[in-house]
């Protein structure tokens, strides 16, 4: 993974500063970004991102005219491409918003637009969102029927409600509806790219309004095209890991509870080693008359700094059954460091998950790396 440094470090806002040196020749303050590295080392990308605009406005008076200007002029020179379109976009997003004139309002949008195939312009769409919903959504929108499937990503991705390492639009989050019609021209879309987009906007939907989203894959699996069935799989991942009905029959898994029949999990063994692997079987047995189609997962219950248990949810299998039919499970679980996660010594849990449903708990405990855990009270 590059650092941010070769992200949006002082030799790309060099190139950046080169780019447009003919365009912007009053640019000093971003060119002082590059000579005095200790301004971004601190900072994080999206931070860095919105330091180096803030300087690109500062040399231009805030003055979106002025700045759009050298911006499509540099646009004529391959050279402006990459992590320096971050700053720049952000930039134009701040200029054209606080102008206080609607056409600058979407002469910003336009230059995002043309700025967007260059890296993406889904960052700083979203001051452009934050500063009127209703008029860039409109755009996004008007984007759908772009030619360019950057643009038409753009439309899709830049109005994500939990769009990662972007700035969160409240509206959104409080009404994610709004959205869908970007989506609904977008689901069909070609590109790949595009569809992708589509998808992962749906499922921050179903982070926020679970029916809505079930409801718009199902009303697109109504009609589906060759390419819906894999878009409502990635797009329902986060319900069907919930176990949300419609999102499982919307995917195809079907068969509740009182179809089956699950032994385990059974440990191999009840206390596992710090940086060692929880081991555990079961068998889940089809007792109805008809087949089933089983989307089985496992959670396991970490205990908490708190002393509580927090649980998550992790993929296991898929699996099809006959009536009378079992399937025998198996799982080694690592409890190996990882920087994602940290773990506490102490009482765990352990369970299966199918089609949403969760059945009996298997208690182990984590040990302490220089010993075992103590055991709580009455254990």
């Amino acid at each position: 993974m590059p650092t941010a440094d070769e992200l949006i470090g002082p030799d790309v806002v060099r190139r950046l500063a080169a780019v447009l040196q003919e365009a912007a020749p009053r640019a000093s303050r971003w060119q002082a970004v590059a000579d005095s590295p200790a301004l971004l080392g601190p900072l994080g990308l999206s931070d860095r991102a919105r330091t180096v605009g803030e300087a690109l406005l500062a040399d231009c008076g805030r003055d979106h005219e002025e700045l759009a200007r050298a911006v499509r002029r540099a646009l004529a020179r391959p050279e402006l491409t990459g992590w320096m379109i971050w700053p720049v976009s952000e930039a134009v997003a701040v200029a054209a918003t606080t102008s206080g004139t609607g056409r600058h309002f979407d002469d910003g949008l336009e230059l995002l637009a043309r700025l967007t195939p260059r890296l993406t312009g889904e960052f700083a769409l979203r001051t452009f969102l934050i500063a009127d919903l209703d008029r860039t959504l409109a755009t996004a929108l008007a984007w759908t029927g772009s030619p360019d499937p950057a643009v038409r990503r753009l439309a899709g991705e830049g109005t994500r409600p939990k769009l990662p390492w972007a700035r969160q639009v409240p509206a959104l989050n409080r009404d994610p509806a709004v959205t869908v019609p970007v989506l609904d021209r977008l689901y069909t879309d070609a590109s790949p790219d595009v569809r992708r987009s589509v998808a992962n906007h749906l499922n921050d939907i179903s982070r926020l309004d679970a029916a809505l989203a079930a409801g718009t894959a199902a009303r697109w699996a109504r009609e589906p095209r060759a390419t819906t069935g894999a878009l409502v799989r990635h797009a329902m991942r986060t319900l069907v890991k919930q176990g949300d009905p419609a999102a499982l029959e919307l995917v195809g898994f079907h068969g509740g509870a009182e179809d089956l029949k699950v032994v385990g999990p059974l440990l191999a063994e009840t206390d596992v080693p710090m940086g060692g692997d929880l081991v555990f079987t079961a068998r889940i047995t089809n007792v109805s008359a008809r087949p089933v189609s089983l989307a089985v997962d496992y959670v396991v219950h970490h205990l908490k700094a708190n002393g509580r248990p927090a649980p998550k949810v992790f993929k296991l299998a898929k699996r099809e059954l006959a009536p009378g039919e079992s399937a025998d499970i198996r799982r080694s679980h690592s409890f190996r460091p990882i920087t994602t996660r940290v773990y506490y010594p102490g009482a765990h849990a352990v369970q299966l998950q199918v089609n949403g449903h969760r059945f009996d708990l298997a208690d182990f405990r984590l040990l302490a790396a220089d010993g075992p855990a103590p055991r709580a009270a009455g254990e």
